[in-house]
């Protein structure tokens, strides 16, 4: 039986557990704290605590999974927790697991371009903030070790929209009129991504985890309160603060496309149904 250890069993990562438990796969799920993994008292998969930044003693069935992913999350942090996490992080589950694959997700957020460009695995990333190059530090040592990295658009899913919570909450601004290009993926297409990667028929390398649609984010807002028969939010300046930087770029999937990989959710508009009321 291949065995997955998902580093950070959180959002992203308990949808991409299950779906390896359904595939067959011997699943161990991490998470920082006892209270986060409490939340899998009654599921069916092995959830422990274990702080990915602190020495690790891993049980000797463990040892040398068929893969290993990275998914933890930062929990909104700056540069300090970002290499914590993710740079060192990376590394210490590396060496303690010693995976015969490694994958480690990213974000398309290391894009720095601003001028709406069609971007692939190619296109250089340059990312303004310290943060972005960090992830990209993390990504070298993955892609040194023979292992994938999965750069993932902005993650939205269940109970999770920031864009959507935005217009039911009155707060939503079509920056600079919208013209903001905006990249998405579902997480169930996230998780199935994951899956994918994990495969040992997928060549090893750099992966965008986007869905088909990259769209304006007054489209976005468009669909939105068109399915909410709203009027579209009013138009403001952009927030300089944005915590990954102020982008504007279209990403593109298709190298993971051509590896065999679809999303269930073209665009954003194909998941609305599933979103609203959750």
């Amino acid at each position: 039986m291949s065995k997955v250890v998902i580093a950070g069993c959180g959002f992203l990562g308990e949808a991409a557990a299950f779906l390896f438990l359904a595939k067959g796969w011997k699943v161990l799920g991490l998470c920082a704290s006892e209270e986060s993994a409490s939340r899998f008292e009654n599921s069916p998969l092995d959830v422990r605590a274990m702080d990915i930044t602190l020495p690790m003693v891993i049980p000797q069935e463990w040892k040398a999974p068929d893969v290993l992913i990275h998914c933890a999350s930062s929990s909104r942090g700056g540069a300090e927790e970002y290499r914590k996490i993710y740079l060192e992080g990376l590394k210490n589950v590396m060496r303690s697991f010693e995976p015969q694959r490694v994958i480690f997700t990213s974000s398309t957020s290391v894009f720095g371009q601003t001028d709406g460009l069609l971007v692939d695995e190619d296109c250089p990333a340059q990312p303004e903030r310290e943060t972005g190059r960090i992830l990209l530090e993390a990504e070298a040592v993955a892609l040194e070790s023979g292992g994938c990295v999965a750069r993932l658009s902005g993650i939205y899913g269940p109970g999770r929209s920031m864009l959507l919570k935005k217009i039911l909450g009155g707060t939503a601004v079509l920056e600079d009129g919208g013209s903001r290009w905006i990249n998405q993926i579902h997480r169930d297409d996230g998780g199935s991504a994951l899956l994918h990667l994990a495969q040992a028929s997928t060549a090893h390398g750099l992966y965008n985890v986007s869905d088909n649609t990259p769209a304006t984010q007054r489209e976005v807002y468009g669909w939105i309160t068109a399915y909410l028969d709203l009027p579209l939010p009013p138009e403001g300046p952009s927030d300089p603060n944005r915590k990954r930087g102020l982008t504007s770029k279209r990403v593109s999937n298709a190298r993971l496309r051509a590896a065999g990989w679809a999303p269930r959710y073209p665009s954003f508009r194909d998941a609305l149904p599933g979103l609203i009321g959750t």
